[in-house]
């Protein structure tokens, strides 16, 4: 087992709290500020380019490459309340067109 797991094996719960306030653990590095996303917003603005995607079509759409999304996981992604897994990332950004990056630049983007 690396250096790493044996580290964050023998914290104790208090000290992982301590250490992620503090940045030390890159648990939740999605996160930005008291969202639980940071590209719910370009999925968003994606959506609403293309004509009558609605967060309903944008699931059946996941739905038909294998990710079992519903309308309100779309909603709760877009909104920052649901974290984005690193295999739903992929597929959103095959279904807009763009690289995953990019879900992550339009963020920046003004």
């Amino acid at each position: 087992m690396s250096q790493f797991y044996h580290t964050i094996k023998q914290l104790t719960i208090s000290e992982c709290q301590s250490s992620f306030m503090k940045g030390d653990i890159w648990m939740y590095k999605n996160k930005n500020g008291d969202r639980n996303n940071i590209v719910g917003i370009s999925i968003r603005k994606l959506r609403l380019l293309q004509p009558d995607m609605s967060q309903r079509i944008l699931a059946e759409k996941m739905q038909l490459v294998g990710i079992d999304l519903n309308k309100n996981a779309i909603q709760r992604i877009e909104s920052g309340e649901r974290f984005v897994t690193d295999i739903e990332l992929k597929y959103f950004a095959e279904i807009f067109g763009v690289t995953p990056s990019q879900l992550y630049d339009e963020v920046s983007s003004p």
